[in-house]
């Protein structure tokens, strides 16, 4: 489809300057006379044809949301074995040859220039893109939250043009997915000009023959298809898929971290806040002075929450309200914006002048990188509920609580106040049930646009 092509061509000319730039870069702040050789030139397209081979050209095509960030990994090994190559060829691929810090160097600005060159071409794509029109086929409950994650969210440009409810409408009710059936939705989507349908098989009579045919019908017509996994609800995304001589298996990992997982994610910890606390200490300085002057009361605010295995600890954070906030809580609570047991207010009349600027740009979190020294809290984690909004979680969700709660999480990134409570916490289960440092370093990336555009914590 045009579509997926414009994609395509937009990541291939990413991928050309990145690879072309990393080189220019490396021989142009080289101390010595070092020169690209027409062989050099002439890899290029292998270099190109590798990263077809691996999928980097072909993966948008299956995806409503495009991001870079989770290809970041492949990308990586692409740079390093452009970079490896480029060393070992001694002078053919440069003339001089390439010496150990010039091959570092080319290393990283090819990692760097790939990722940065593609996330910029997705950009640039979606804004050229027409929205991605989907057909979703399941009950009204998973379209209303289907439909609310294809709305306002970064690298997503879809929406839903139909619905169909098999399971509620009387005339799928007997005989679903029979020919004349499967020829009705077949011709709705031709009909409508529908790119991708969103299947949820939630259908309680449903065999998989019959969602299988269901699928091939509409690829058959050239709509890209989506599954939502009812499965992967529970388990989580993280799974080895196991060939038993023929017999597809999914191996599920553990859930609890093993003790070196926790080991490197402690450590992770410790050397971001620390970092963090030296880099910002200036700027705490200036913010509790500014605190101090602009109203009466202490520079930090303590709160009770739940942090690991139900453990409570008192959460820092700057002052951003009167002293007296807490009383005033009650009288407010008809314009609470937040649902499902949290507590928000965009235009909280109890807020300071500073602190509604602490708010906005999410400074006032700052004091919980002391949080995390302590042990009491990690960079990346599920976030800490206080009392009353952990009674409210009961059940496997709140294995939530194996992990740290974090600065940050991928509740967040979508902003607090528009995610309600039991999704929040079904994030936050997922999210312990897939940990890998990779997902650590990738929210905190995401996190970091999300609080530049003063969308807040």
């Amino acid at each position: 489809m045009r579509r997926d092509a414009l994609f395509r061509r937009w990541l291939l000319a990413a991928d050309v300057v990145a690879i072309v730039g990393a080189f220019v870069l490396t021989v142009g702040l080289s101390s010595r006379s070092l020169q690209l050789t027409w062989t050099g030139i002439a890899g290029l397209p292998i270099l190109l044809v590798g990263a077809k081979i691996a999928g980097l050209y072909d993966r948008d095509e299956m995806l409503l949301r495009k991001t870079t960030l989770d290809e970041a990994p492949r990308l990586f090994q692409l740079a390093t074995l452009c970079a490896l190559v480029a060393w070992l060829a001694g002078g053919l691929i440069v003339n001089g040859a390439l010496d150990r810090h010039e091959a570092l160097f080319l290393w990283l600005a090819l990692a760097a220039l790939l990722i940065v060159a593609r996330a910029a071409a997705r950009i640039v794509a979606l804004r050229m893109a027409p929205p991605e029109r989907c057909l979703f086929i399941g009950d009204e409950a998973s379209a209303e939250t289907i439909c609310s994650k294809l709305t306002d969210h970064c690298g997503v440009k879809a929406e839903v043009v139909a619905q169909l409810d098999l399971d509620k409408a009387a005339p799928w009710s007997i005989d679903t997915f029979s020919a004349p059936r499967l020829a009705e939705i077949r011709d709705l989507a031709q009909s409508m000009d529908v790119h991708r349908a969103i299947i949820a098989p939630g259908w309680s009579e449903a065999e998989p023959e019959e969602i299988l045919n269901l699928v091939r019908t509409l690829k058959a017509v050239g709509v890209r298809v989506t599954v939502v996994p009812r499965l992967l609800e529970v388990v989580g995304s993280s799974v080895e898929i196991d060939d038993l001589h023929g017999a597809k298996l999914m191996g599920v990992r553990r859930f609890d971290l093993t003790r070196s997982s926790t080991a490197v994610k402690r450590v992770f910890d410790l050397l971001g806040a620390s970092i963090g606390l030296l880099a910002v200490a200036p700027l705490m300085i200036a913010i509790a002075i500014a605190i101090r002057l602009d109203s009466r009361g202490p520079v930090f605010f303590r709160q009770l929450r739940v942090g690991r295995h139900g453990h409570r600890f008192y959460m820092l954070k700057f002052r951003t309200m009167v002293p007296q906030a807490e009383a005033m809580k009650d009288s407010l609570r008809d314009r609470n914006e937040a649902r499902e047991g949290l507590f928000k207010i965009a235009e909280d009349p109890r807020m300071t002048r500073v602190g509604r600027f602490l708010r906005e740009t999410a400074l006032d979190e700052l004091p919980q990188l002391l949080n995390i020294v302590m042990g009491e809290m990690s960079l990346v984690g599920p976030r800490p509920l206080v009392v009353d909004e952990d009674r409210r979680i009961e059940g496997w969700n709140r294995r939530r609580l194996e992990l740290m709660p974090g600065m940050t999480g991928p509740w967040q990134i979508l902003g607090p106040a528009r995610v309600p409570l039991r999704e929040m916490v079904a994030m936050d289960y997922l999210y312990v049930a897939n940990w890998s440092l990779w997902t650590d370093v990738k929210i905190l990336l995401r996190t970091v646009p999300h609080v530049l555009g003063r969308r807040g914590l």
